[in-house]
């Protein structure tokens, strides 16, 4: 973010995300009308409010911090997924996923990379931490985690193609289930009645505020 009124509900409260007319640093208009480029360019001139100043030498270390890290971290402290003994599931070993699985290693939670193959187990295992890996379309491997996860943050941006019905099926009672990616078609079906077993929710969380961040 570059920019918001400061003033409103949320403003107030440090979620300057959740203004409505909040101005992205990219895609985002300026108030003189001018878009916003984002890492593409060259000179930047915004609020001092949402300038995060960083030591040189972690730039690099730190830079995905403000983008992918504040994008998971937020939605795992605000719906509680980062309790020591939780276990997480996410779907997706984008970007995003690669933060889940760290944070969950930090936070003490357990760590499971849900997919549709087997292609990145190796990498979100041994590189990343996931403590397992689960293969939606293996039939016993569903059975053996149904209602064993306390929350699941779906990342990738194409879940409309896929049904978030064996998702809900793995939560606990009172299960998380996050959308925090951006599927290019609106999500048609929701299934009802796997939310009123078990009292489950479904919700969607958007970056951070700066305080947060």
């Amino acid at each position: 973010m570059v920019g918001s009124c400061r003033k409103c509900e949320n403003c107030s409260v440090d979620l300057e995300n959740y203004f409505p007319h909040k101005i992205p640093t990219y895609n985002g208009y300026n108030s003189d009308g001018t878009l916003n480029f984002g890492g593409y360019s060259h000179i930047m001139v915004f609020d001092e409010h949402f300038v995060l100043c960083c030591p040189k030498n972690l730039l690099m270390d730190v830079a995905p911090l403000l983008y992918a890290g504040i994008t998971t971290y937020s939605p795992l402290k605000y719906f509680g997924l980062d309790k020591p003994g939780m276990h997480i599931g996410v779907v997706d070993l984008g970007r995003l996923g690669h933060m889940v699985v760290m944070f969950a290693k930090e936070f003490g939670t357990k760590g499971t990379f849900i997919s549709t193959s087997a292609k990145k187990n190796q990498e979100a295992i041994e590189r990343l931490g996931a403590d397992s890996f689960l293969i939606i379309r293996d039939p016993k491997q569903m059975k053996d985690v149904t209602n064993t996860l306390d929350g699941i943050m779906i990342i990738d941006t194409i879940s409309v193609v896929h049904s978030i019905l064996p998702l809900l099926i793995l939560l606990k009672s009172h299960g998380k289930l996050v959308m925090v990616g951006a599927p290019e078609n609106p999500v048609e079906y929701l299934p009802v009645f796997a939310l009123f077993i078990g009292r489950k929710l479904e919700a969607g969380s958007c970056i951070g505020g700066t305080e947060e961040t």
